[in-house]
């Protein structure tokens, strides 16, 4: 039946990018894992009526893991924990020395310290991760002429938070993997979000989608429209969560959290406004799909859309359209009643 067209295929990337996939999998399962045990670090610390989670953002963090290491070498003395405070954390040292009085439990402070080995042990095993990911991602690039001529400058104002590969420059490596595109240009777009596009598409395999149509449907981002007799039963976006549709969402996420006006920004708010956040979220991850594929199009000479994306600053959003379709109407509206400048109070200057 696949011989004969009457099955469609499915997607599979190229072996390059399955290798790269399988790294970049296993990395997220070790941050799943590693959050877990953070989790549990806080609970002993909770137990041990140490109550850090109150005074720092993430028990985790620069201040959090130093604290935390002094206690589990024995240190009880709060003026001496809060005195390891970060020079970034908000907290003054007295406001953590009021949240640190242990009540010295033995067994929970034994808990606490198995759990930072493991959480140790973990991001040991990230580090490694990160070294196959730069190596793969390194060989993928030098073995592509096109790909490896391509050269962008550092972005200072992307942040890189500590989930992010510290030693590689996924900047550079994304810009040079995808032919000199910059999608970190696209509002939204973070470091993780490329990397997942790297990992689980890839440069080959985005090809593969005809339309960004199709791309949409294959991340289960389009409405599934279920008609019958010209009437439309259900348009639901299909079931199926995919990591590269997980990452878009999260983008779109911080689309909508952004504070200064931008285009994506407003069709979030629109969407949100009309039909809650979560639909929200989901058109926006929709319309960052779109737009990833409409730049990369351009490249492997599907479609021609022009030049790399550009903020569409003036482009006639929804309401934009509806303003201009207001005022179409009633101009047709005084046209029709022959109305003139002076019956609708209307100065015109003379020249």
């Amino acid at each position: 039946m696949h011989t004969l067209g009457l099955l469609t295929s499915s997607f599979l990337p190229d072996g390059q990018t399955e290798e790269l996939r399988t790294h970049c999998r296993q990395r997220a399962n070790l941050l799943h894992l590693a959050a877990s045990t953070s989790k549990k670090m806080q609970k002993n610390l909770k137990l041990l009526n140490l109550r850090l989670d109150v005074v720092v953002k993430d028990v985790c963090g620069l201040t959090g893991l130093l604290i935390i290491r002094a206690i589990c070498d024995g240190e009880t003395n709060p003026r001496k924990l809060a005195s390891l405070r970060h020079g970034n954390c908000r907290k003054s040292e007295e406001e953590i020395a009021k949240a640190l009085q242990t009540n010295g439990s033995k067994d929970s402070l034994f808990a606490l310290q198995q759990e930072l080995d493991t959480y140790d042990h973990l991001q040991k095993k990230i580090v490694e991760c990160d070294a196959k990911i730069e190596m793969m991602l390194d060989e993928i690039i030098n073995s592509n002429d096109n790909k490896r001529q391509h050269y962008i400058e550092a972005k200072p104002h992307k942040r890189i938070n500590k989930n992010t590969p510290k030693d590689i420059d996924l900047n550079l490596k994304s810009y040079q993997m995808f032919e000199g595109t910059d999608l970190l240009a696209i509002e939204g777009m973070s470091y993780s979000t490329v990397l997942a596009l790297m990992s689980e598409v890839g440069f080959e395999g985005i090809k593969k989608f005809k339309t960004a149509k199709h791309f949409a449907s294959w991340l289960r981002l389009a409405p599934n429209n279920k008609v019958s007799g010209g009437k439309v039963l259900s348009s639901k976006v299909s079931k199926g969560n995919n990591r590269l549709k997980i990452s878009l969402r999260n983008a779109a996420n911080a689309i909508g959290n952004l504070k200064d006006s931008t285009p994506l920004r407003d069709f979030f708010q629109r969407i949100s406004f009309r039909k809650g956040r979560v639909s929200a979220i989901s058109a926006t991850a929709r319309k960052l799909a779109v737009i990833i594929w409409n730049n990369l199009s351009r490249i492997f000479g599907m479609v021609v859309k022009g030049i790399a994306y550009i903020n569409p600053e003036g482009y006639l959003f929804m309401d934009q359209k509806r303003k201009l379709g207001l005022v179409k109407r009633i101009k047709k509206k005084i046209d029709k009643l022959g109305l003139t400048n002076e019956d609708l109070g209307l100065e015109i200057s003379q020249i």
